[in-house]
């Protein structure tokens, strides 16, 4: 593989040791396991917290253990979240073939990339990747739940709805394709207002009811998007779990907002 995105947020985000990070995640996937009641269908899309494993790891793991029912049905993930270090306007694409992380490489999905590429909302640009967390802390969860897959990793700075929900429609495909929308909810408020505001926003999701500012989520501009697509096509929204740092790892004065969220196609069979 030519050029490959070194993993940045290894050692901080989440443990860079290979042996440590693959018991870990196995961990959190298994205590999730045990509280998840399954859907009949396997989700389309999902949306994932993306901080520190310690914070928001055990809410992203719901979505995860649900994702790992499907092992050798998804092939490929797309895989949207906000960009925090560089200004980006419209979707960015990495300049690489792959991502790496202690538990291995991730090999891109350059076809499908290719099939967005002329897209007007659709720039290539590497640096927007560079340290970006919000995608490379699910990559490890990714790894270990499914086979075989190659990824699509889009950065999302200023787009609108219907630009990030043009993407996705590209790139929809069937039961291979899995979409996955990575964002926090509300930022450093007091633990009972997070959970106040954190509730009106979940329901907001459940209810497809979009623009959610970014106030609510830091990844509204992708969460939006991913909500009208699924009102295009009917999509079934589930809460999986709902917390903030209060309830995980943090203090409850400045609190950050998790939750998990699974969307199923109302036509699908179970597989």
């Amino acid at each position: 593989m030519k050029q490959v995105r070194p993993a940045a947020v290894a050692g901080a985000f989440y443990t860079g040791q290979a042996n440590a990070l693959a018991l870990e995640v196995a961990a959190m996937l298994e205590d999730a396991a045990q509280h998840l009641t399954a859907p009949a269908t396997l989700p389309k899309a999902v949306i994932v917290p993306h901080a520190g494993y310690i914070y928001s790891g055990p809410v992203a793991a719901s979505a995860y253990a649900l994702l790992q029912r499907g092992r050798g049905v998804y092939r490929r993930v797309v895989l949207l979240g906000p960009v925090h270090r560089v200004p980006v306007r419209g979707l960015a694409l990495p300049d690489t073939e792959g991502f790496a992380t202690p538990l291995g490489i991730v090999p891109l999905d350059l076809e499908a990339m290719a099939r967005i590429a002329d897209l007007p909302q659709v720039v290539e640009f590497g640096q927007a990747h560079a340290w970006e967390h919000s995608l490379e802390v699910q990559l490890p969860f990714l790894q270990t739940v499914l086979d075989d897959f190659k990824l699509v990793p889009l950065a999302v700075g200023d787009a609108t709805p219907q630009e990030v929900a043009e993407v996705l429609e590209r790139l929809w495909g069937g039961s291979e394709t899995v979409i996955v929308i990575s964002s926090d909810l509300s930022h450093f408020l007091p633990y009972r207002e997070a959970q106040k505001i954190d509730g009106i926003t979940a329901q907001a999701i459940l209810d497809l009811s979009w623009p959610l500012s970014h106030e609510q989520a830091c990844g509204g501009t992708p969460v939006n998007g991913l909500l009208l697509a699924a009102q295009h096509h009917h999509l079934k929204p589930r809460l999986l779990d709902l917390r903030n740092s209060g309830d995980t790892a943090g203090d409850k004065n400045r609190v950050v907002g998790y939750a998990a969220f699974a969307f199923t196609e109302e036509n699908s069979r179970a597989h």
